[in-house]
């Protein structure tokens, strides 16, 4: 073991000894000590953020960065070899049979998700990187049922989303402090989550100047795609690209945390309370404002501008129901590529061929840079319009409890993508219901039969609703429910929401994992 480096969970040992090589261990070290400081600076800055926003301090684009905004000659780098066309995306957990089908769904690329649909349990993070060293080598298959798996021959392009800078490793330690979540991403392109500040890209792309050189890569072929998942850095597009531009695959709507984030750095304006999460569409104010943002800003800096995720998925026993669901994907699909989108996110094989027929019909070319968007003019006030129709109703708030509830159980349990109602959940999904119920309690809010959102009400909801959890979520046990029942009565009383349920909820992950409770910092 390099010095001063400490694994502190012997789960999934035959990986570990796979992947947490002496070498790699060093590397992740040398990572460590260079930019752990930087890290932790950064995460300082966004609480003091925070607190300007609660003072009622308005978002706003840098008056520092005018400049970088202004200048229209500097452009990001071509796209690296693979990634010339995305025009579909399929994503999901790096779980080896999900990996060898996204790989052989027809799709462009695949996004390996480490992060918001991965419970980061250690075996899951160890075995997840053991299938993508496979995938790369084309050495990766797998056994189900009688039932082999294998790659094609022509696999899509391979990406990975590692976990966000505001989470701990604190199952690998490094001079008796635990490692940054963001080192074990794997490959030469990658998809950027959380970030809020354009001094985080620029941290990020420090990482790939020290990685590239420290492991003998050439210079300047990694390349990364942002999500612009959060408020903040939606007024920081422009200066997210400059930052990463040597480095840049350009910027994706990660619609569903945006929501979520959008929630939660307003949590003290009473007058950006939100109705029902199935009101929050695209074509909502804020939400249209930052996807016509995002496509001009990266057209005019020649990067692709991608498109979220739609929630559903195939629903296989009911055609009728089906059929509706399938036209909702089509009409969110035809919206983003006549936009001026360059490609799309699916969550499931078998929409690939829906959204590829889309894409082929109104994108004949490998891209859409030639749609500048000259048309946006965008203002603060744009990016903030929360005025959002619709209306509170008991079936959004119950179905607020169902989704948290059954999410952040199933997390704990291991699992962090599951389908709720023929939608596909994941952590940012969770993270709107829960942010949602909190809002409504803190502001008093009623349903549209004029019943008033207390904390006696929503502990009844929670109560009644606990129950039904394990029909969602069969392989759930009982402990979890009880853990993540009490974290979400919790969560409603509290005077701010958490900033994430995966950082409340990790330590039950590690602890399960073997880590002594001493080495928790956010210990429920």
């Amino acid at each position: 073991m390099p010095t001063g480096v400490q694994i502190l969970s012997k789960a999934a040992p035959e990986a570990q000894a796979q992947i947490l090589t002496d070498d790699a261990l060093t590397f992740l070290a040398a990572l460590h000590r260079t930019f752990e400081s930087t890290r932790q600076s950064l995460l300082v800055a966004r609480d003091a953020a925070q607190r300007r926003y609660d003072s009622g301090v308005l978002l706003d684009f840098p008056p520092e960065t005018a400049y970088i905004r202004a200048e229209p000659s500097w452009h990001c780098a071509p796209p690296g070899p693979g990634l010339e066309d995305r025009r579909v995306e399929i994503t999901g957990p790096p779980d080896r049979k999900m990996v060898i089908n996204a790989l052989n769904s027809g799709a462009k690329t695949f996004m390996a998700d480490f992060e918001d649909s991965s419970s980061p349990t250690f075996a899951n993070m160890l075995n997840g990187q053991v299938s993508l060293r496979d995938a790369v080598r084309r050495q990766i298959d797998f056994v189900s049922g009688g039932k082999s798996y294998k790659l094609v021959e022509n696999p899509a392009a391979l990406l990975v989303r590692p976990r966000g800078w505001h989470l701990d490793e604190t199952r690998v330690m490094i001079d008796s402090a635990p490692l940054s979540c963001f080192v074990r991403g794997s490959g030469p392109y990658f998809y950027l989550p959380k970030m809020e500040h354009y001094l985080e890209a620029r941290l990020w792309n420090d990482v790939f100047l020290f990685s590239q050189s420290y492991l003998g890569i050439s210079h300047n072929t990694i390349r990364a795609t942002v999500l612009i998942e959060t408020l903040p850095a939606a007024f920081q597009m422009e200066e997210i690209l400059f930052e990463l531009r040597n480095h840049s695959a350009g910027l994706n709507c990660g619609r569903w945390d945006y929501i979520f984030s959008a929630i939660k750095k307003r949590r003290a304006d009473r007058g950006a309370v939100l109705p029902d999460r199935k009101d929050v569409t695209m074509t909502v104010p804020f939400m249209d404002a930052y996807v016509r943002l995002l496509i001009q800003t990266c057209h005019k800096r020649k990067v692709a501008a991608m498109g979220g995720m739609s929630a559903q998925i195939p629903i296989k026993n009911d055609p009728k129901a089906n059929e509706i669901a399938m036209e909702k994907v089509k009409a969110d699909k035809l919206r983003e590529v006549t936009a001026g989108h360059d490609g799309t996110w699916i969550a499931h094989p078998l929409i690939n061929e829906i959204t590829r027929k889309i894409f082929d019909e109104h994108m004949l070319g490998p891209n859409q840079y030639h749609v500048r968007r000259e048309d946006v003019r965008m203002t603060a006030a744009d990016l903030l319009n929360a005025s959002v129709p619709g209306k509170i109703t008991e079936d959004g708030v119950r179905g607020n409890v169902s989704v948290a509830l059954a999410y952040s159980t199933a997390w704990v349990n291991g699992n962090g993508c599951i389908p709720v109602n023929y939608l596909m959940e994941d952590a940012a999904t969770a993270e709107i219901a829960r942010v949602q119920l909190w809002q409504w309690v803190k502001y008093a809010s009623r349903m549209d039969n004029g019943e008033p959102i207390t904390v006696e009400f929503l502990d009844r909801v929670i109560e009644e609703q606990a129950p039904t959890i394990k029909t969602i979520v069969p392989s759930i046990k009982q402990d979890h429910l009880k853990i993540t029942t009490a974290y979400l009565k919790g969560q409603i009383r509290q005077q701010w929401p958490s900033e994430f349920l995966t950082s409340d909820l990790m330590p039950f992950l590690t602890m399960a994992d073997g880590v002594e409770v001493k080495w928790q910092k956010n210990f429920l």
